[in-house]
């Protein structure tokens, strides 16, 4: 660590003095990024939930409430909803599953939001996407009352987010700012690539690290750039050589390879994507960095899994909450 506060030039070619040694220490020694524990922080999160829970029953008010609406047989969604259900339960949330088969009309869904809606015992709903091709998911996002909209989908909440004012969070979004605040990553002024442009993590990400800090709804202060499925591959290497921060949402495995990471960028991989292991011939999860090479050039990283997906359903509980508390609306 001393060689690091040493300010030293390229060592002499005549003399291999102890500066030259040092230099050479700096240059070719690495260290591996520091590894985030999503399941870590989200404990920490969720305790925090939990305090604010039985803060709130202290004080008289109902417990709060979760609806989920799921359909269909999709099993990654059903095993995203027991795990939701199960934090909630772990954090004094009550919660409800209404499931529903991949038939559903539309029209039956629109009526159990509204059902949802004026049901005053329910603080937050929420519809498990995705949902099958023939039911519209924006309209079934927006049949949810923005004031029980916990997933932040709904277009009160996204033009909420865009113009900087209290909203709703998408979970998602949200669990990247939060790891991002955390772990003391510096945002102020730096370049940021967001990879991937869905308007329910792309977006949203890129408005939370944009944001001037000091709004309403206080953001990163950060030049970011969004990257997508159509852009160039060099092109995304040219930026993303640039960035100080990359957050990768593409839904590609290994799409970031250490050759498009500078020397101690931060790197969050949202990405979930399952694959075959040649090594097992199992099943696998694995996000859309090459996670074993870039950590050796990343200053902060995340796993799949263990990273981002626990935060996400933290926050999902912390929304609820807010909901519940009327914070927001």
């Amino acid at each position: 660590r001393a060689c690091l506060l040493i300010p030293i030039g390229p060592p002499s070619c005549c003399a291999f003095t102890w500066r030259g040694l040092l230099y050479f220490c700096f240059a070719f020694h690495r260290h591996e990024a520091t590894v985030i524990s999503g399941t870590e922080m989200a404990k920490q999160i969720q305790k925090e939930v939990q305090q604010g829970v039985e803060a709130w029953l202290a004080l008289g008010h109902e417990r709060p409430h979760l609806s989920i609406v799921l359909v269909g047989d999709n099993p990654a969604s059903h095993t995203y909803v027991r795990n939701k259900i199960r934090a909630a339960s772990a954090v004094g949330i009550c919660s409800e599953l209404i499931l529903k088969p991949k038939e559903v009309s539309q029209e039956e869904l629109l009526d159990i939001t509204d059902q949802l809606n004026m049901d005053p015992k329910v603080s937050g709903i929420l519809v498990q996407l995705p949902l099958p091709d023939h039911v519209e998911e924006r309209t079934i996002c927006n049949g949810i009352a923005p004031e029980k909209d916990v997933d932040g989908f709904h277009v009160v909440n996204v033009g909420r987010l865009c113009l900087d004012q209290r909203s709703f969070i998408p979970a998602t979004a949200g669990a990247v700012w939060e790891i991002i605040r955390r772990t003391g990553i510096d945002t102020f002024g730096k370049n940021v690539v967001v990879v991937g442009r869905s308007k329910h993590v792309g977006l949203p990400i890129a408005m939370l690290l944009h944001t001037d800090g000091d709004h309403e709804r206080p953001g990163g202060d950060a030049t970011v750039t969004i990257a997508h499925r159509c852009t160039p591959r060099a092109q995304l290497k040219t930026q993303t050589q640039l960035a100080d921060i990359i957050v990768v949402a593409a839904g590609v495995p290994k799409l970031i390879t250490p050759d498009m990471v500078k020397e101690g960028a931060a790197v969050i991989d949202v990405g979930i994507n399952c694959i075959c292991d040649p090594m097992t011939a199992k099943t696998k999860l694995v996000g859309d960095v090459d996670f074993e090479a870039v950590r050796k050039k990343a200053s902060f990283i995340t796993p799949v899994p263990g990273g981002v997906g626990p935060v996400t359903v933290a926050m999902l509980l912390r929304n609820t909450l807010l909901a519940a508390q009327k914070v927001i609306y």
